[in-house]
């Protein structure tokens, strides 16, 4: 079978897809046939061995985590699905930028027939990451929450989390996803210079913030007079630590649960997930220079 692989820390170019023999589910284990496979920053920042203290990787390295296939084969002990199912999932194995993934029985979820491959395939770690952030600010109807990077992967599912809560939602980005974010009833703004003076004038008081983008936006949120424990980041690790803000991100959501519940939505009409781009495997590399281009509304998949 075919898989991304990467021998050393380097920029896109260190990416190759190779043959490798196809993996064999062990005990509670799933072989799933890969139909689609999101992409995220994370994975970036592991391959350029930013993220090295914290995750290493073991050469050569595979990469991915979010997936959506058909059940190939089952290993012993799997009851949950069958041969041909198919399925919503993920792996904390960086291995499911690949035509075929080794997958714990416990960590796939039925894909509703409704929904289409690549949404589900780019599901799990920005799906998990929105619903963890949006439940550690702690929103109720009425409240003012901001969402910084609110067009990203994480960001397009936050605000409309967010918004199922209750909150009125400010959702910061470019111009390019203004139109985007105001049809799913989010009030953008423009990120930048000024930007705490257009929060302000758009909506006075607001009592949570969510960032998924780094940066300097927790100190924003401070001073807009946001209190800690409502405030949580995905990307500035320094100022958990230096602020006491939150940090839920994709592990606090990490559950099949929580994906059949966002998977349950987005078949019912009620929320999206927007592709902003699929690309085949072998062009993995583009998709990453894709990605680190920005300026996207929601997601960029894999298709191999």
């Amino acid at each position: 079978m075919r898989a991304v692989r990467f021998d050393e820390y380097g920029g896109v170019e260190v990416l190759k897809v190779v043959d490798v023999p196809r993996p064999v589910p062990a005990a509670g284990q799933v072989l799933v046939q890969v139909k689609a496979a999101g992409i995220n920053p994370g994975e970036a920042k592991i391959r350029s061995g930013a993220l090295d203290a914290m995750w290493p990787a073991t050469f050569p390295s595979g990469e991915g985590s979010d997936l959506a296939g058909i059940v190939a084969e089952t290993g012993p002990g799997v009851a949950g699905v069958a041969v041909g199912d198919e399925v919503i999932g993920w792996t904390d194995n960086r291995a499911s930028h690949a035509e075929y993934v080794v997958v714990e029985e416990q960590h796939l979820t039925s894909k509703p027939a409704g929904v289409p491959w690549e949404v589900a395939g780019g599901l799990f770690v920005a799906g998990a990451t929105a619903y963890a952030a949006v439940r550690a600010v702690s929103l109720t109807k009425g409240d003012t929450v901001v969402v910084a990077g609110a067009t990203g992967g994480v960001g397009s599912l936050a605000v409309q989390l967010a918004g199922r809560a209750g909150a009125t939602v400010i959702g910061l980005a470019s111009e390019a996803g203004f139109q985007w974010l105001a049809g799913h009833g989010v009030v953008p703004l423009a990120y930048g210079d000024g930007v705490a003076d257009r929060i302000r004038q758009a909506a006075g008081q607001v009592d949570a913030f969510i960032d998924t983008f780094g940066a300097e936006y927790v100190e924003l949120a401070l001073e807009l007079g946001v209190e800690p424990s409502r405030i949580d980041t995905i990307a500035n690790f320094e100022a958990v630590a230096r602020y006491g803000v939150k940090a839920d991100a994709s592990a606090a959501g990490s559950s099949a649960s929580v994906l059949a519940e966002l998977a349950g939505l987005i078949a019912a009409g009620e929320l999206e997930v927007p592709i902003a781009a699929t690309f085949p495997l072998d062009r993995v590399q583009d998709a990453y220079r894709r990605l680190a281009e920005g300026h996207l509304v929601g997601k960029i998949v894999l298709l191999p």
